[in-house]
């Protein structure tokens, strides 16, 4: 007989051996009561078919049908999945035990310590020593590997039981023996996994053989467990044997916890794939409304540089009024969904990193930088289209301004200039008396004055035009043609002024007489003349003026021109004294006269006229300067109107942009409760913006009245917006944080304590209270977390790998989302690729791959079909038709492979 006792001295520790000399009194056990070699015998025999049924075989009798040893190695093979070595196919005893021995062997090589169990006595079907082994095989490979909390063997299964059991009345489990007599622990065992399979309420403890013949034909029936015992073993024997119940309940175990795993394995991968969905489709949103955007934005730029002038006012102002509806009506909902992309983004790379993907990158042209960029030089045409359209305004109404003055110039000049070319070429002088003469030459110098007179005109008339061509005039052309033939005329005008001088002075010697009264009233009259057309056309200048000052200069100016009215009246006076003193000379002498002056054209009545007429035009030039001073103080009631609302809402968004960074650093409340006064915050924001609309309004009546600067303010309305818009985007990146924190708390399972902690380290360390840890600042806060990242090599090198975590693009800061990943990462644990494809592995029956219909069977039917499609063909040795590789799938998932 061979002796197992000491077949492995070397399994001396562990649950294995505390089980196996627990039971080392079986032999005894068996000899005290008959009935209890009667229940395992039916247990055992059924327990090994229950295996060797998958090897298409059985036993009838437990201790007749081992003895050749070589069902007993085919059961072993069975239970274990290993292969055992070739048994021997003699009839002879000696090829008995042989087999036998191979069965033990293996036994024993399993770290199972056999005790006075030898072949011999199995070959010689002793029953006692069979059923020994075989409650041997059942505890190390049924019973042995059951844990439940650090508890192993039997007592780990009485602990799964009394669990599973603990919410049914009248159960309660505290052995393998009379605990079970009444069936009712076997019926909770099954309600508790299978509720559908029995209805407990319905089961009475007085009904003990009823109870255990319904849980054991449910079991067999629904659950594939075998029938080991008849309910009348156990009630009619005072205490069911321990071995057999143990047995029976061992396959309720084994049967339950298979379908568990799978629930959960099914459920672990339900997760992942819930996860991956939901992170495709943030990510399909991103491209879509990035792409959207970007369009946009390469739409409107060329717009926005389109620099092509317009002719008149009435375009530009149409241009003016274009760029107006852009900034009001298009622009609003694209800022809107440019704050709205990078808060989906920073949304998406939170979850990317709390589930252990890799983060999310757009695709090229698609990242939030480059989208800032785009948007950067959208303002910036924005602003040089809005400077351009200004200035080509300004430079229209100077042009207006300037063709109109010279029209009127030009048409005095031509005025003045009609008929003089006829008065220089005429020959009057050849017929006239030697008076006639002398008054011809000195009415001729006369004329000369007078032309030197108007050469100022003329070189304000040719600068007029000089300007316009510089500006680009539309009307050029005829403006230039109108001056070449003035500036044609007024030299023929010189050189005929010239001859006419030559040839009046070639007389002059035979002409003597001349009436010096006649020249005199002629030279005073003459200048006094021209000063009343300077006046005249001055009365009658056009003027253009920006603010209460140059109008105010001008009535001053006017004003002084009034002054010297007294003076010039007492000169028309003298003037026309003259006249008189020639109409009295001549009747107290008896002269005839001609009725004319021979020395000029000039007459009395026409001095008189234009007196008058300028008399006439100092009202009108006093009324026009009036509505241009109410004009100027309409503009400036306009500037102090903007001025006293921008001063207001200026400073309301620079305190409102403060308060929101004081609001991200102090911690007041739960992150829900600090989320729901962001959003109060927010509301309250989004209500003043009345205020700015209304400020917009008194905006738009300041450009319309063409007023481009203010001296009540230093904000305008660009200024104003940008720093609405700022605002606007800054308490909703707020928000954004919080709720991207919150996300973090509940992903990780950091506590609201926790969270406080990490926000004062961080605030402690946050000096200038930007919102992020420079390098050396993050250090220092580390190490205040007992972090060992001090000066030294190893310190270094540590403080290098978190940075390269905490700060991936090397930017030299840490944002406070960063320093919450880096802490949540450090004391929680996430979903792995290898657990995702250890839990595939459990669906897939312990196989390296799996089917289409195992995952039908298994997930969800939208969830199997995300897989089917996603798996590659497995092409390992062992593939077959239709078999999927899910170890390449899983660690897609995770970003190490792509899918």
């Amino acid at each position: 007989m061979v002796d197992y006792h000491a077949a492995n001295n070397q399994y001396s520790s562990g649950g294995a051996q505390t089980y196996m000399e627990q039971e080392n009194d079986w032999d005894r056990d068996l000899l005290l009561d008959p009935a209890w070699e009667k229940q395992q015998r039916k247990t055992f025999t059924a327990w090994c078919n229950s295996h060797l049924r998958k090897a298409g075989t059985q036993i009838e009798n437990i201790e007749e049908d081992f003895r050749d040893g070589l069902k007993l190695m085919l059961l072993l093979e069975v239970i274990s999945g290993e292969r055992l070595p070739k048994p021997e196919r003699g009839k002879m005893r000696v090829h008995k035990i042989n087999n036998v021995n191979k069965a033990l062997d293996f036994i024993a090589s399993k770290g199972v310590k056999l005790v006075s169990i030898g072949a011999e006595e199995i070959v010689d079907g002793n029953a006692k020593m069979t059923l020994g082994m075989i409650w041997t095989i059942i505890l190390r490979f049924a019973i042995q590997d059951i844990s439940v909390e650090e508890t192993s063997a039997k007592e780990g299964l009485l602990l799964w039981c009394q669990r599973k059991t603990a919410p049914y009345k009248n159960v309660n489990v505290q052995n393998f023996h009379i605990s079970w007599k009444d069936g009712l622990a076997f019926n909770a065992l099954i309600h508790r996994h299978r509720p559908e399979l029995i209805d407990y309420d319905k089961l009475r403890k007085d009904d003990p053989v009823t109870n255990l013949n319904n849980a054991f034909e449910v079991a067999e029936k629904y659950l594939d467990i075998p029938k080991m015992l008849d309910a009348e073993d156990i009630v009619n024997t005072a205490r069911p044997d321990e071995k057999a119940i143990m047995t029976y309940v061992s396959s309720f175990y084994h049967a339950f916890s298979g379908a568990q795993k799978a629930e959960t394995a099914a459920n672990r991968i339900c997760k992942v794939l819930a996860v991956n969905q939901e992170n495709e489709h943030l990510m399909q949103d991103y491209e879509s409304l990035a792409s959207a955007l970007l369009e946009w934005i390469r739409r409107t730029i060329p717009w926005l540089e389109n620099r092509n002038p317009e002719k008149t006012m009435s375009e530009m102002q149409q241009k003016l009024e274009d760029f107006r509806d852009y900034r009001r009506v298009h622009k609003p909902p694209k800022v809107q969904e440019k704050c709205q992309l990078e808060i989906n983004f920073n949304t998406l790379q939170t979850k990317l990193r709390l589930g252990g993907r890799p983060a999310f990158m757009p695709s090229e042209g698609h990242m939030v930088a480059d989208i800032n960029r785009a948007w950067h030089t959208l303002e910036g045409a924005e602003k040089g289209y809005e400077e351009w359209l200004l200035n080509e305004i300004r430079r229209l109404e100077r042009l207006d301004h300037l063709a109109e003055k010279f029209r009127q110039k030009a048409s005095i000049h031509e005025s003045w200039t009609d008929g003089k070319e006829a008065m220089l070429t005429q020959k009057d002088y050849e017929t006239a008396t030697l008076s006639e003469v002398k008054a011809l030459l000195r009415k001729h110098q006369a004329f000369e004055s007078d032309l030197a007179a108007h050469q100022d005109r003329m070189e304000q008339i040719a600068a007029i035009a000089q300007e316009l061509n510089e500006l680009d005039y539309y009307d050029s052309p005829s403006v230039n043609a109108r001056c070449q033939k003035i500036c044609d005329q007024w030299d023929c005008l010189g050189a005929l002024t010239q001859s006419r001088r030559e040839s009046l002075q070639k007389t002059e010697k035979v002409l003597e007489s001349i009436d010096e009264l006649y020249l005199e009233y002629a030279k005073r009259a003459a200048p006094f003349n021209n000063w009343m057309e300077s006046a005249m056309e001055d009365l009658q200048d056009m003027f253009i003026v920006h603010n209460i000052e140059e109008i105010q200069s001008l009535i001053h100016a006017h004003e002084q021109f009034k002054s010297t009215l007294p003076d010039a009246n007492r000169e028309r006076e003298a003037i026309q004294a003259f006249h008189s003193e020639v109409q009295k000379i001549a009747q107290h002498n008896g002269i005839k006269l001609s009725g004319i002056n021979p020395y000029t054209t000039i007459t009395p009545q026409s001095i008189d006229s234009k007196w008058e007429q300028a008399q006439q035009l100092v009202p009108q030039r006093d009324q026009a300067l009036q509505e241009e001073l109410r004009k100027q103080q309409s503009h400036d009631n306009l500037r102090r109107n903007f001025a006293e609302q921008a001063n207001v809402v200026g400073p309301w968004i620079q305190n409102k942009m403060e308060e929101i960074g004081t609001i991200s650093i102090e911690m007041i409340g739960t992150l829900e409760d600090q989320l729901t006064n962001l959003k109060e915050y927010e509301r309250s924001i989004v209500d003043y913006k009345p205020n700015i609309e209304q400020l917009e309004g008194v905006h738009q009546h300041i450009q319309e009245a063409l007023i481009f600067d203010n001296v009540y303010t230093a904000y305008s309305m660009e200024h104003i917006r940008v720093g609405w818009e700022q605002l606007l985007t800054t308490i909703a990146r707020t928000i954004n944080e919080i709720e991207n924190q919150i996300l973090t708390r509940d992903a990780k399972g950091i506590s609201q304590e926790e969270l406080y902690e990490y926000r004062a380290s961080f605030n402690h360390f946050d000096k200038d209270h930007s919102g992020a840890l420079m390098a050396e600042e993050f250090k220092a806060c580390l190490i205040s977390l007992g972090y060992d990242v001090e000066n030294d090599k190893q310190g270094d090198a540590e403080f290098a790998r978190i940075m390269g975590i905490v700060d991936p693009n090397n930017t030299g800061t840490v944002t406070f989302q960063a320093f919450i990943d880096f802490m949540s990462r450090e004391t929680t644990d996430t979903d792995t690729a290898d657990q995702v494809i250890a839990s595939f592995k459990i669906l897939a029956a312990d196989k390296n791959f799996i089917t289409a219909d195992e995952l039908r069977r298994e997930l969800p039917p939208d969830q199997a079909e995300y897989c089917i499609a996603r798996m590659a063909p497995y092409t390992g040795p062992d593939a077959v038709p239709g078999a999927l590789d899910y170890m390449s799938f899983s660690t897609a998932l995770y970003g190490e492979s792509d899918l």
